[in-house]
């Protein structure tokens, strides 16, 4: 396939984000019809990046650009099957964010054709990000997704709560890439290479001496910026002021966005050009996601209980939702004993992780598709406006408590199979005691997730007045729900689609 082809849900993406910017200059169409445009955009990427997939199933594929000295190419893109996944999860976070956001923008967007633009340009920067395999385009993918990020953010420029929300995201944001870029720097200084292939070519092939003290510093370094994209403690501060300031569907799209792009990352970075010092006589970074991941799990769960904003609620959820998922990177990494090659089924984390992920797409933006309903009608995102709604929205009712459930990891849902798949991977590397805990905080989980429900169908109501819902709203709740459950229910399918894109990342080890 030529380059154009294995570019084209990117190009198709770019054409409608600027489509977009020009029509709202130009014309000043409907918000309706600029959403349209939005969603028509983001469904036909879907459709060529399965078409692509389809095209490009046989192996890696990288797509270079020419050095200006004319050394030679550079790898900059990966078109695996892992890149792949990832590029249908950002197009249908941007379709359904898109039609979830179809009320609100019309009634308090002053500027749609923006709105919608930056959402195309959010995905194909999740596209990017995914398939990164250059230390350059790393950062430019990466800086490309915080910029989207921030802008959308701040996008209610009336609204100074939104504003602060952009500015505190930002600041974190501008030093966490700052500190990456130093442990890129490192790390180039040490190997001479930039692409992650040969970066772990140079890793073995240099003294050994030397690589530990420039390695390891290196390695931390990325993972701080990287936590920052995901939320992980202690690199989470920005999370619940950005998801409680942020319009409520870019709050949507940062708790699923955002934090699915930074776990691609992860895995490829980690996993491709640091697999030496995955376990390690000295230190690794096996041992450093864990720590992280055990305070990330535990911080998240026990702070969310006080939270009295569904939203900030939310992004304690997200947060603890991040140290159950960052357990999947963490037993994908190789069991030595002996010198002898990885125990089998070291890839159970990284399916365990995209399947997590899938499923958590699904059971957030159904979520806050509901929340989005409530706070239109009530104008506050309180978690006091859930009283009685059972009488007020019978049907979000009992989504909303099916999605609690899957947070949670209770069957049938999706959450329980992300759950299962990833302490299971943990028990099975024999990680016990990482998996005891995961186990704990869901357990920890239960009370503020079910209190929500309490709230829905025990408390009594100052309102009784029915909930409106309009027909996007109601499909985003009901597609959700249903994938939800059918993702656990009709488990094989989706376990067979995410093991088929580990293939080529298990080539690594």
């Amino acid at each position: 396939m030529n380059t154009f082809m294995l570019l084209l849900p990117e190009t198709i993406l770019l054409v409608f984000a600027f489509a977009l910017l020009a029509l709202d200059l130009i014309w000043k169409p409907r918000s309706n019809t600029l959403a349209i445009i939005m969603l028509t955009g983001a469904l036909v990427t879907l459709a060529a990046t399965i078409f692509v997939w389809m095209q490009a199933n046989n192996g890696v594929i990288q797509l270079a650009v020419i050095s200006t000295d004319g050394a030679g190419a550079v790898p900059m893109l990966a078109m695996d099957r892992f890149a792949m996944f990832f590029k249908v999860y950002a197009a249908l976070t941007v379709a359904l964010v898109g039609l979830l956001a179809t009320d609100y923008v019309r009634e308090k967007i002053r500027y749609p054709g923006e709105f919608y633009a930056l959402m195309l340009f959010a995905g194909l920067a999740l596209m990017l990000v995914a398939s990164s395999t250059n230390l350059v385009m790393i950062f430019l993918a990466f800086e490309f997704l915080s910029i989207t990020s921030y802008l959308l953010t701040g996008f209610m420029r009336n609204d100074a709560f939104s504003i602060e929300a952009a500015l505190k995201y930002f600041l974190y944001g501008a030093v966490a890439s700052a500190v990456m870029l130093l442990g890129f720097s490192l790390i180039y200084g040490a190997t001479g290479s930039l692409d992650l292939h040969g970066i772990a070519t140079g890793i073995r092939s240099s003294d050994p001496s030397i690589i530990h003290v420039l390695a390891i510093p290196a390695i931390v370094l990325i993972i701080v910026g990287l936590g920052f994209k995901i939320a992980l403690v202690p690199f989470h501060q920005w999370s619940p002021e950005a998801y409680q300031g942020a319009p409520t569907p870019v709050t949507a799209f940062l708790s699923v966005g955002p934090k699915a792009s930074g776990f691609a990352l992860m895995v490829r970075v980690l996993t491709v050009a640091f697999p030496a010092f995955a376990r390690t006589a000295n230190t690794d970074w096996v041992l450093i996601l864990t720590g992280i991941a055990i305070i990330t799990m535990t911080f998240g769960n026990v702070v969310a209980i006080w939270q009295k904003n569904i939203k900030r609620l939310f992004a304690y959820s997200s947060i603890a939702q991040a140290g159950y998922m960052l357990i999947g990177v963490i037993a994908i990494a190789p069991q030595f004993v002996g010198g002898v090659p990885p125990i089998e089924g070291w890839d159970q984390g990284l399916n365990g992780l995209l399947l997590f992920l899938f499923g958590y797409l699904f059971t957030n933006l159904g979520s806050f598709a509901i929340i989005l309903a409530v706070e239109n009608k009530t104008g506050s995102s309180s978690v006091e406006q859930f009283n009685g709604l059972v009488k007020r929205a019978p049907y979000l009712s009992i989504a909303f408590v099916i999605f609690l459930l899957s947070l949670i990891g209770i069957p049938p849902t999706a959450g329980f199979i992300g759950k299962l798949l990833v302490f299971g991977a943990a028990i099975k590397q024999q990680m016990y005691v990482l998996a005891a805990i995961g186990l704990f905080n869901s357990v920890i989980s239960v009370y503020y997730y079910l209190g929500i429900a309490r709230k829905m169908f025990f408390s009594p109501a100052e309102d009784t007045t029915p909930i409106p819902v309009s027909r996007s709203l109601n499909f985003v709740v009901t597609i959700s729900m249903v994938l939800v459950l059918a993702i656990a229910i009709g488990a094989q399918p989706f376990l067979d689609w995410v093991s088929g894109s580990t293939q080529i990342l298990a080539t690594v080890f």
